[in-house]
């Protein structure tokens, strides 16, 4: 299967480059997967499409101020270092800008002294692993020295930095956010859990590499990075227990859908676990877990609207991309989104 039959066109003026006001009012196409069928809707209606006794499953991961701009300790030379993994207390695979002053080696400083980083490694696609050193807690001074590493496309400054996260999030560690859940609002969750919704959580944190379209002609070549994740005991009792009594199990994003792919057996039910995935969904997977997906628009050619494509069939998702784009709906992490059902 060839990259280029994912591809679509977008008129630059439809990537969304700041979110709404109000979380839950943008748009939502609503897309049948069986039949291709689609409509119209604001997304604070997706209560609609919810039954009760249905699971929704989101990615609590929070993203972390992971964009570092230092010097070299001798030269001055600028860096700038965008936190991908954390490999361990403190040492991270990292993008690395301009990569040919990050040798192995080298130190850099940032906060005139108050984090120092050497490359210790240079991975084969050009990533390098940095050992941090710091008096105090790594968290709190990224916080105090990272910034907000907003998508390239995103050109403009966003005021709020909580806006490029869930109102639900808490596990720190994402690169990214998981833009899916950026539409749900505190009462708008409340209203779902009083319907008899039962939501739960699960963690995946998200690296860049999730924005990167697929560079190999045929998508079967392609290399797929690797996240972490973990999905507890709870949550897991809680989706076994709906496959059990077969109840529908909704998941909120790309992020949460690789997570309960990777962990489900044959028959659907998953196990509390934790590690790395690197899974690749496209056309011709067979979902074990999820029945229904709550997305964003992608870009084109990416790892993530092959994903959708292969939940709703590539034929469908096209064609759902190219309405999207023929009623302006705004595109990427602060876009629009979109509703998968059966």
């Amino acid at each position: 299967m060839k990259a280029r039959e994912f591809d679509y066109r977008l008129p630059h003026e439809l990537i969304a480059q700041r979110p709404l006001e109000k979380r839950d009012t943008s748009r939502l196409l609503v897309l049948n997967k069986k039949t291709g069928e689609i409509s119209h809707e604001k997304f604070y209606n997706i209560i609609n499409y919810l039954k009760k006794g249905d699971v929704l499953v989101l990615n609590d991961t929070r993203v972390i101020p992971a964009r570092l701009i230092g010097v070299r300790d001798k030269t001055f030379g600028k860096i700038e270092f965008l936190l991908l993994n954390r490999l361990k207390l403190d040492t991270y695979e990292c993008l690395a800008k301009p990569g040919k002053r990050a040798q192995i080696g080298t130190s850099f400083i940032f906060g005139d002294g108050l984090l120092v980083a050497e490359v210790i490694d240079i991975y084969e696609n050009g990533n390098r692993v940095i050992k941090f050193t710091h008096e105090g807690v790594f968290e709190d001074i990224l916080n105090k020295l990272g910034e907000m590493p907003l998508p390239p496309y995103i050109t403009e400054k966003l005021d709020d930095s909580e806006r490029y996260q869930t109102v639900y999030s808490k596990s720190l560690g994402s690169s990214a956010a998981p833009t899916a859940g950026l539409h749900f609002t505190e009462k708008l969750l409340d209203k779902i859990k009083e319907k008899g919704v039962i939501i739960t959580y699960l963690t995946l944190h998200v690296g860049l590499g999730t924005f990167r379209p697929v560079s190999e002609v045929n998508i079967e070549d392609h290399d797929m990075h690797s996240e972490f994740y973990s999905l507890s005991k709870e949550s897991a009792e809680i989706i076994n227990k709906a496959k059990d009594e077969g109840r529908k199990i909704i998941s909120v994003g790309t992020t949460s859908t690789r997570t309960l792919e990777s962990v489900a057996k044959k028959d659907g039910r998953v196990f509390e676990s934790s590690g790395y995935t690197d899974i690749f969904i496209y056309p011709g997977y067979k979902f074990k877990c999820i029945d229904s997906l709550i997305t964003n628009f992608h870009l084109p050619e990416s790892t993530l609207i092959m994903l959708v494509s292969a939940l709703a069939g590539k034929e469908n998702t096209m064609n759902a991309y190219k309405v999207a784009v023929d009623e302006k709906y705004r595109f990427f992490s602060f876009g629009d989104s979109m509703f998968i059902k059966e």
